[in-house]
């Protein structure tokens, strides 16, 4: 990070996909079942943005939105969390993305999730209307694989993003293999773990990886996207594996295992992106490898443990005390809702 950081540069991290209105269920159940539901936002790029900001970095979001009444709900919310939403473009011919979906995680087969988003304002957004110099003149460049699958122009975009530049910012992909979302159930895996190979840091779940490219375990995902300077591993109740090089020129790898906490979990959404968020931050501050998963690990947990995909992160040198714990002390904690803040001791146990 050192070298991107001594570029002039507008803003810590950019965080370009698309984000929706999204409507929570007021109860569990299937969504025909559900009487109502309560609005709020959802993007796993500008969830990640708002987490950045709300732990006291520099973060914008480009996007496109329509130029409705849900966009300027969006917008709002997005920049309520303190995010640049300055480069925001809104489109007046095509609406703003909305999706409903049940309160059951997102892995079993009772989830649903109704998405209004074919068409939206930003499945238009191409190489030609967005704005490359608010990209490129970030540190960190933050990107997602749903983005690839929107539209052929959202496609084309993300493949010049991740092509080599001079002068390219730092490029951080997650790769949110989404499979109802391509059209192609064989292209996406393939143009995924292209684009992947691309990027600087990529992110991706041991789940997702076994499910999009049929490999299973850390060092088979690692052999599959050798490319990346630092590749994590997001394996669930398991932990995370970061697989990561000095930037020297040394093509060897040093392999960090860090064990998840025990989550008193209320909704099982947003974790990823939040898990990003927190890396990415402890990233920008330089903290050894150990610590960045730490510390991506102590934001999902924020998230884990209230209704909707964000929330404000816990204070950051209260989050540096926990992820400075030894390892077994680390190994004890236990946290539940109310337990971000600092000094409350509410939702933070020992095991």
């Amino acid at each position: 990070m050192s070298g991107s950081a001594a570029r002039t540069t507008t803003a810590d991290v950019v965080c370009l996909g698309e984000s929706m209105v999204t409507f929570l269920p007021s109860q569990p159940g299937r969504l025909a079942d559900v009487p109502s539901f309560v609005r709020g936002i959802g993007g796993a790029e500008s969830n990640v943005a708002c987490a950045l900001a709300a732990a006291g970095h520099r973060a914008k979001w480009v996007g496109r939105a329509g130029a409705d009444g849900f966009g300027d709900h969006l917008v709002d919310t997005i920049a309520g969390y303190g995010v640049d939403t300055s480069a925001v473009r809104r489109d007046p011919d095509r609406p703003t993305g909305i999706y409903f979906r049940t309160a059951t995680d997102r892995a079993t087969d009772a989830h649903e999730v109704a998405y209004y988003r074919a068409g939206s304002a930003a499945s238009a957004m191409s190489p030609h209307n967005v704005p490359y110099e608010d990209l490129l003149s970030a540190r960190v460049l933050h990107l997602s694989g749903i983005t690839a699958a929107l539209s052929d122009d959202c496609l084309a975009l993300l493949h010049d993003l991740t092509a080599p530049r001079d002068g390219r910012p730092l490029v951080s992909f997650d790769v949110n293999h989404r499979p109802g979302l391509w059209h192609d159930a064989e292209e996406g895996p393939e143009v995924l773990l292209a684009l992947a190979g691309r990027c600087d840091l990529v992110f991706v779940g041991e789940d997702e990886a076994e499910e999009a490219w049929g490999v299973h375990g850390a060092e088979a995902i690692r052999a599959a996207l050798p490319e990346p300077d630092v590749l994590v591993v997001k394996r669930g109740a398991d932990g995370a594996t970061v697989f990561s090089r000095t930037g020297d020129g040394v093509r060897q790898d040093t392999v960090t295992t860090v064990p998840s906490l025990r989550v008193d979990v209320v909704a099982a959404v947003g974790a990823g992106d939040a898990f990003a968020a927190g890396f990415l931050s402890a990233t920008l501050r330089e903290l050894p490898v150990r610590d960045r998963a730490r510390h991506g690990h102590l934001m999902a947990a924020a998230v884990l443990t209230v209704p909707g995909d964000l929330t404000g992160p816990p204070p950051r040198a209260y989050a540096d005390r926990l992820a400075a714990l030894d390892d077994a002390a680390w190994g004890t904690l236990r946290l539940g809702p109310g337990w971000t803040a600092a000094g409350a001791n509410e939702g933070v146990r020992t095991t």
